[in-house]
């Protein structure tokens, strides 16, 4: 199975690497001819993902048509623009793996939603969980959730990118394993807020756990299952992303809680934080589903800069008391 994997950021690229152990072909698609240069003569993206040798069966292309030839998809372009990179794809039917995470904006629909309304004839599947970039790059020991409805084309996906370093878990829960890498997103901003205001590793704890529920509730009214969303693509994602500036969103997040403006930090980052651009639209699909989510409700007052940090810890603090329940 020739792999095309479709986004030349630096996941785009660790993705590209595991798919080419082995010596097996890999076509990378870059927007950026910088990338595409560094790929193919230095074997490395120093762009988004320097120091790391690729191997030499990696590829890469700006050009969308030549992966006519590829048997399936690995798509990493981010979720504000798959719809017009997908748009611009032949797929010919072949099988499309979503890769980023979040909702989009002008539609409020998930990935695989945008998928398939743009590509109709191709089956999805979607890759998401704990995965930093350059680990995986590395070869270190990463897990991650492969979605995908058609359980034999997901066994055939997995055979295909599982590695030793590199675990796929099989389910057929397409839109928990997308609600959780949306949901995490945002919260990790909350938890890099943590950091960057010191309210301490007792807060961060608190926020994580009730972040949580907030995503738990939203999944279930969308149509997720629990244990998916206390599995890789989310828990498991969620606590990863809410405890390093690995996390882009969390580093946003600790921007702001060291006194940043959010729109000087997103005018000033090469790479997407994605949950900047999910919050405001996750807000408005739980206020259509009647889903309480507070936390992502104080995310998307910080970044619109309609209150300041220490306004939403109060906002959050002075909340009624309840039950602990989800």
């Amino acid at each position: 199975m020739r792999i095309g994997v479709i986004g030349g950021g630096a996941w785009g690229t660790a993705l590209a690497q595991v798919a080419a152990v082995g010596g097996e072909p890999v076509l990378l698609w870059a927007r950026e001819p910088e990338v595409v240069e560094s790929v193919n003569e230095r074997h490395e993206n120093a762009v988004f993902l320097k120091g790391v040798s690729l191997a030499p069966s990696i590829r890469a292309t700006a050009d969308l048509g030549d992966l006519d030839r590829c048997d399936a998809f690995l798509v990493v372009a981010p979720a504000q623009h798959l719809r017009s990179v997908l748009g611009g794809l032949d797929a010919g039917g072949k099988p499309l793996v979503l890769c980023a995470k979040g909702i989009e904006d002008s539609s409020g629909l998930l990935m695989h939603e945008v998928a398939h309304e743009v590509q109709g004839s191709s089956p999805i599947a979607v890759l998401s969980g704990p995965t930093f970039a350059h680990e995986v790059a590395a070869g270190l020991p990463t897990a991650v959730t492969l979605a995908v409805e058609d359980q034999a084309l997901g066994e055939h996906l997995t055979a295909r990118i599982a590695q030793p370093f590199f675990r796929p878990y099989l389910s057929d829960d397409v839109a928990g394993a997308e609600v959780g890498g949306a949901v995490k997103n945002v919260l990790a901003i909350a938890c890099g807020v943590v950091e960057g205001r010191r309210l301490g590793l007792n807060a961060r704890a608190a926020l994580i756990s009730r972040g949580f529920a907030e995503m738990t509730r939203f999944g279930l009214a969308k149509g997720a299952r629990a244990e998916t969303l206390a599995g890789l693509a989310g828990l498991g994602d969620l606590v990863l992303t809410c405890s390093s500036v690995s996390s882009r969103n969390f580093s946003l997040g600790k921007g702001i809680g060291e006194g940043a403006r959010p729109a000087d930090l997103l005018s000033d980052r090469k790479t997407v934080a994605e949950g900047a651009f999910t919050a405001p639209v996750l807000k408005r699909a739980a206020d259509a589903l009647g889903v309480d989510m507070p936390i992502v409700a104080a995310v998307c007052a910080l970044l619109a800069g309609e209150a300041s940090v220490d306004e939403v810890v109060g906002r959050l603090l002075s909340r009624p008391l309840r039950s602990e329940g989800i």
